[in-house]
């Protein structure tokens, strides 16, 4: 459905993005991960059209997008701030890309009509936009990205002001929708939490160029390199060396997957692979700090002579602050970055 090769974008001497060569099939929820500056809203934009690429190419369903303006390009966009007109009612809002479109009165109401129930604004038509949540704003930009039945549907930072639990329900009622509608989609977010529940496959961004891409499994559980893991959140980043089953590392001897190359790596550790023990067993730790994080603790180690772990205990099994653990390492959750 959507294809780049080779697309680049600068602001003076920096690339914004870097020969970046990215398809998405049709049907596909592709969202893109990076921190600030490291090119995904560039990405959307060029995409969009409303940003030039300075080379490279843009193909949609297979027409080079060259010079095409953005209200050609058949691609539906749904912005951050949503970007509702206020003078306008929730129908009104709704039906302003089909009006440009020159779709008939009657067809406009039924096309309204239908997407309000979609996106859970049953009769909602008459209402002034002002007057809304900022949930339910979002599902009105939402039907109106949706009404002109875009080729590609792209969203930028699409629940990004909504509240923590809004958002985590909105997320799962996207997902389900896209299903349904077999809608092609490529959303930017900050939010790996958001990413990973709507996406089929997740991009990350580093610099203008793309550092990993795959599914959300594929990424969570091996990381391509360690600027990818810690974006994702992950600490328990070392040098160590490989001999045999186990490295050397400042931890001590960590062991490592089947088939690991031999000689100098990095490693990460996974806090579900830090396992607690006796003081007298394994690397003898004290716990720093621990943190409630819903369905675990995570609690901070210190060993005497080693960069601090991190661990995820059970609620119920998490030592306290000051207590003295042995801290062993689960060989399953060890990962050799690139």
């Amino acid at each position: 459905m959507l294809s780049l090769q080779g697309a680049t974008v600068r602001f003076g001497a920096r690339a914004a993005l870097d020969a970046v060569d990215l398809d998405v099939a049709e049907h596909e929820t592709v969202c893109v991960l990076g921190p600030s500056g490291s090119g995904k809203s560039t990405l959307l934009r060029a995409v969009a059209g409303l940003r030039p690429l300075d080379a490279g190419r843009v193909r949609l369903a297979g027409r080079d997008l060259d010079g095409v303006p953005a209200h050609r390009r058949g691609v539906g966009l749904m912005f951050q701030d949503h970007q509702l007109f206020p003078h306008r009612d929730v129908g009104g809002n709704v039906a302003f890309g089909l009006r440009m479109h020159g779709v008939p009165k009657a067809e406009r109401a039924a096309r309204v009509g239908e997407l309000l129930e979609l996106v859970g604004l049953p009769g909602a038509g008459r209402r002034a936009v002002t007057a809304l949540s900022g949930g339910e704003q979002q599902r009105v930009a939402l039907a109106r990205a949706l009404a002109p039945r875009p080729r590609l549907l792209m969203l930028d930072e699409p629940l990004g002001q909504l509240d923590r639990s809004l958002r985590e329900r909105l997320v799962v009622e996207l997902r389900e929708l896209f299903d349904r509608l077999g809608t092609t989609v490529l959303a930017v977010t900050h939010d790996q939490g958001e990413a990973f529940a709507l996406a089929d496959r997740v991009v990350v961004m580093r610099e203008g160029r793309i550092a990993q891409s795959g599914t959300p499994l594929e990424v969570w559980q091996r990381p391509a390199d360690e600027f990818v893991a810690r974006f994702l959140g992950f600490e328990n980043v070392a040098e160590g060396t490989v001999t045999g089953e186990a490295a050397d590392t400042p931890w001590g001897k960590v062991p490592v997957p089947a088939g690991s190359p031999r000689g100098p790596v990095r490693l990460l550790v996974r806090p579900a692979g830090v396992r607690l023990a006796d003081p007298a067993d394994g690397l003898r730790c004290t716990v720093a700090a621990r943190t409630f994080r819903g369905t675990h603790v995570a609690v901070r180690l210190q060993p005497e002579r080693a960069p601090r772990l991190e661990a995820a205990c059970a609620l119920g099994d998490a030592p306290e602050p000051g207590d003295t653990v042995g801290v062993a390492f689960d060989p399953a959750e060890i990962v050799v970055l690139g």
